[in-house]
């Protein structure tokens, strides 16, 4: 679901045209947006409070075959989420989850490099402290 929601709306359309015809989809819940609450806490562990909003995408659908997949995303994409939600369906159903896995491995390809440069360009910022004994014991 974390590579459905961080996909492109391009590389979903992209990804449920190669899967050939899609099942009937019902929608359960119409694709829509709105904010959800983002929270923190103080230190990473401390007492929690509200950070700010994010505006989130959701859709909810069904598969003619029975299977329900949702998406959550940020953003006002609507039409990628729903994309991603019959993703999801068509990814509970086992005689096509291989070839959803498969039509996902560009993005998760994709994602990885992408996560690989944040993590060299944070690693190029890092600082080595050090203590100089100075031997006046």
């Amino acid at each position: 679901m974390a590579v459905l929601a961080r996909a492109d709306r391009d590389e979903l359309a992209a990804i449920l045209d190669r899967l050939g015809p899609v099942p009937p989809v019902t929608d359960l819940r119409q694709p829509e947006t709105g904010l959800v609450m983002l929270r923190g806490r103080t230190g990473g562990e401390g007492a929690p409070f509200n950070l700010g909003e994010a505006t989130v995408s959701r859709a909810a659908v069904r598969i003619a075959s029975g299977e329900v997949g949702f998406c959550y995303r940020l953003g006002r994409d609507v039409h990628a989420a729903r994309a991603a939600a019959i993703l999801d369906a068509l990814w509970q159903d086992g005689q096509r989850r291989g070839a959803v896995e498969a039509a996902l491995a560009p993005v998760r390809a994709r994602l990885a490099a992408e996560e690989g440069q944040v993590r060299s360009e944070t690693a190029a910022t890092k600082v080595d402290f050090f203590t100089l004994v100075r031997g006046e014991d």
